[in-house]
C-alpha cells in the first residue's frame, strides 16, 4: 500500500482489467518516483488547478496530488480506469473532479478559473493534435509539462538547420519558451514503447515574439515546410505569391530552405505578406 492507502497500481490494473489499448495510445506509467518526478518538473502546484489528459489508471493523479495540487480535473475518453479514478478522488475528498470525454473536444480553459497548468502523460496518437490545439489560447495557462514520444519532444524544441526543426518548432516557440526536462526509458512504461519518452514543459511568453496574426504564420509555415527541400522562391509559391518577391521583401536570401529560417525570420516573411 502506498502512503495515501491507495492499492498498488498493478493491483488496481488487475482489479479493473485495465490492460493499455493500442488504439486509444495508452502507455501507463506505473513507477511513482518518475510520475513524482513528473508533477515536480511543473513547479508548484498548491495554487494552480491541474488539469491531467488521459489520466489511464491514475499513476500521475496520485502524484500530483500527493504533490500538494490544489485541484486535479482528469479528462478520461476511456470509461474502463473511471472507477478507479473515483478511488483516488475518495483518497484525496474535494480536490479531484472527473470528467468523461475526449480531450480534442474539450477546451481545458473553460473548465476552471485560473491559473492553471496541464500535465499529462499524453495519449501518443493525438499528442501533437492537442499542442496545435492548446496553443490557440496558451495564455490562459501558466506552463504545459507534457509526456511525449521523444521525437515529437525534440520537434518542440528544435533550433534552425537541425532534422527536427518543422511547422512545430516555429509555431510553439513562437509563442512559448521550450523546455525539455528529462528523458524515460521505455521499460518503465507498461506495455513499454518502441521509443524512448521525454518530458518537456512549455511556459507561454506573455507575449508572442512578435505581433503577428497567427492564422497566417500556419500558411507562411505550412508552405515552407510543405516542400521543406525546396528553396523560399519556389516553396512559397504556394501562397499564390511571387516567392522570390516575397522572400526579399521580408529581407531574406530567395535561395535559403525553410529548415534554416529562425522563428523571427517566419515572422518577417508573414508581414511582408500583403493583407
Amino acid at each position: 500500500m502506498t502512503t495515501d492507502n491507495l492499492p498498488p497500481l498493478r493491483d488496481v490494473i488487475a482489479k479493473y482489467d485495465l490492460a493499455a489499448k493500442k488504439s486509444l495510445g495508452q502507455h501507463f506509467l506505473l513507477d511513482l518516483n518518475l510520475t513524482g518526478r513528473v508533477a515536480r518538473a511543473a513547479g508548484d502546484l498548491s495554487q494552480c488547478t491541474v488539469i491531467e489528459i488521459g489520466p489511464g489508471p491514475g499513476g500521475l493523479t496520485r502524484a500530483l496530488l500527493s504533490e500538494g495540487a490544489k485541484k486535479v480535473i482528469a479528462i478520461e475518453r476511456d470509461r474502463r480506469p473511471i472507477a478507479a479514478l473515483q478511488e483516488i478522488a475518495a483518497a484525496y475528498p474535494g480536490r479531484l473532479e472527473i470528467i468523461e470525454g475526449d480531450a480534442l473536444e474539450i477546451d481545458p480553459a473553460s473548465l476552471c478559473d485560473g491559473p492553471r497548468k496541464i500535465i499529462a502523460n499524453l495519449p501518443y496518437n493525438i499528442s501533437t493534435q492537442l499542442v496545435l490545439n492548446w496553443l490557440n489560447t496558451i495564455t490562459e495557462y501558466e506552463c504545459l509539462t507534457l509526456m511525449f514520444q521523444k521525437e515529437v519532444a525534440d520537434r518542440l524544441a528544435a533550433a534552425p538547420r537541425t532534422k527536427d526543426y518543422g511547422r512545430l518548432s516555429v509555431l510553439t516557440q513562437w509563442l512559448c519558451d521550450v523546455r525539455i526536462n528529462f528523458n524515460i526509458k521505455p521499460t518503465a512504461f507498461t506495455p513499454p514503447p518502441k521509443v524512448m519518452s521525454s518530458v518537456a514543459t512549455l511556459i507561454p511568453r506573455a507575449q508572442p515574439l512578435v505581433d503577428i496574426e497567427q492564422s497566417k504564420l500556419e500558411r507562411v509555415t505550412q508552405a515552407a515546410f510543405g516542400q521543406r527541400r525546396k528553396m523560399l522562391r519556389a516553396s512559397l509559391k504556394t501562397l499564390g505569391v511571387n516567392g522570390e518577391e516575397l522572400a526579399l521583401k521580408a529581407g531574406l536570401e530567395p535561395t535559403k530552405r525553410a529548415e534554416e529560417l529562425s522563428v523571427e525570420d517566419f515572422c518577417a516573411l508573414v508581414k511582408a505578406l500583403a493583407p
